[in-house]
């Protein structure tokens, strides 16, 4: 436990999930990035969908004033859908360490799976995180 966090890190229940589902804009597509690829999901834009489903699950059972933020990527992007797509995106915490958040990820379009894989995310305190942020941008 840092000098900046002096209480204990809530104890997550396992299990907490939750869903998102979202069309797939052209701006998500690798054709936005270079027109010359096709105009299929890009897997950044699929990572953060996992990113945000895992921190939305994590949100109601945080203290007040914290919020979690990514550490680690595991996953794997198995399959392209195109522009205007259904996509659902699902998070489950699988484990915690301490501040450290382990979450099963998966997406998924109609009955295709997608990707699938680990978002790893971190109980943080947003004042001091962004003040050591600062610290390190200005060095």
């Amino acid at each position: 436990m840092t000098a900046e966090h002096k209480t204990p890190y809530p104890a997550l229940p396992l299990g907490i999930h939750s869903k998102l589902e979202k069309n797939v804009p052209a701006n998500w597509t690798l054709a936005a990035f270079d027109p010359e690829l096709p105009p299929v999901l890009s897997t950044p834009a699929m990572i953060g969908m996992m990113e945000s489903v895992a921190a939305t699950a994590a949100k109601p059972h945080l203290s007040p004033g914290m919020i979690t933020v990514g550490t680690r990527i595991e996953v794997d992007h198995v399959k392209a859908v195109t522009t205007g797509a259904a996509v659902e995106v699902t998070a489950r915490l699988i484990a915690q360490d301490g501040r450290f958040l382990t979450f099963e990820v998966e997406a998924r379009s109609g009955t295709h799976v997608i990707g699938r894989g680990k978002v790893l995310r971190a109980i943080v305190e947003p004042r001091s995180f962004q003040t050591r942020a600062d610290a390190r941008g200005s060095s």
